[in-house]
């Protein structure tokens, strides 16, 4: 019982987090010094990475009519325009299939630190500050998703890579590369949110292929842990998802950066001291 209520703490963490430019994959590594699941080191590290499951359902339910092709109460043309939205975010995915298949077993090895994390969650704070600092007085040229093109959707996929170091955040990373390559905060959050559809239900199958390749299970208890952290991620998520949404029509990234950078100076403080 005791570990069901870690994994929903656990849970919150990761659907607050996901979709915020702060780093779910960061946080979850700093809330394993405090929440430790009392099972093995195999089942931690695949659910931290399968919780994920509920945020990317969040998604899309939120964006379900908008991203489905099929709908019947969409036109052609606007049938049309959603395909073009799939077409792009497969584009700008596959940066990120490529490396992170060849790379993920070596950034799991090296990279999930504390260390790592508080160095990533600094460096990409104040680039937040900077970008929305130097974008403050220009007009985004491009103000919806259908506006972006193959080219700018392909780059922002190559600013996803960053997020692979863990603490970056593939939110930030893919929002940051959209507000850089001209896009407006609303615009790049969305594609941001459609891309993370493809590329997490990916990551989350590659790791759950990975602990059963290696003899894991989710018999009893370590299944009841794992839903009751996916259940409580999407409604966290669907949450956070809403609030992200109406923040960023009037509001900067800026906060976020700051939060960022106290957060990476706690953890410096926190593990030098402890």
């Amino acid at each position: 019982m005791l570990d069901i209520i870690k994994a929903a703490l656990l849970g919150i963490i990761e659907g607050i987090t996901e979709f915020l430019p702060v780093s779910s994959t960061g946080h979850l590594i700093l809330a394993d010094q405090f929440i430790k699941l009392h099972q093995s080191t195999a089942f931690i590290n695949m659910f931290n990475v399968t919780i994920q499951l509920g945020a990317i359902l969040a998604v899309v339910i939120i964006y379900f009519h908008k991203l489905n092709p099929f709908s019947p109460r969409k036109t052609l043309a606007e049938r049309q325009a959603t395909w073009q939205i799939w077409g792009k975010v497969i584009f700008a995915v596959f940066p990120s299939v490529v490396v992170g298949l060849l790379l993920n077993d070596w950034m799991d090895a090296h990279l999930m630190n504390w260390v790592v994390v508080a160095i990533t969650l600094i460096l990409y704070g104040i680039l937040f500050i900077l970008v929305e600092n130097h974008n403050a007085t220009l007009t985004p040229t491009i103000s919806t998703v259908p506006q972006i093109s193959y080219r700018i959707a392909f780059l922002i996929g190559c600013f996803q890579l960053l997020s692979l170091v863990p603490g970056t955040s593939r939110s930030g990373a893919t929002i940051l590369g959209g507000i850089f390559l001209g896009a407006s905060r609303l615009a790049s959050t969305e594609f941001s949110f459609f891309l993370a559809i493809p590329t997490m239900f990916g990551a989350t199958l590659l790791k759950l292929l990975k602990f059963f390749m290696h003899g894991g299970t989710l018999a009893g208890e370590e299944g009841l842990i794992l839903l009751t952290g996916v259940v409580v991620s999407f409604v966290t998520a669907y949450i956070a998802i809403k609030a992200l949404l109406d923040y960023v029509k009037t509001n900067s990234f800026k906060p976020f950066g700051w939060y960022r950078i106290i957060l990476g100076i706690v953890v410096i403080l926190y593990f030098l001291i402890a």
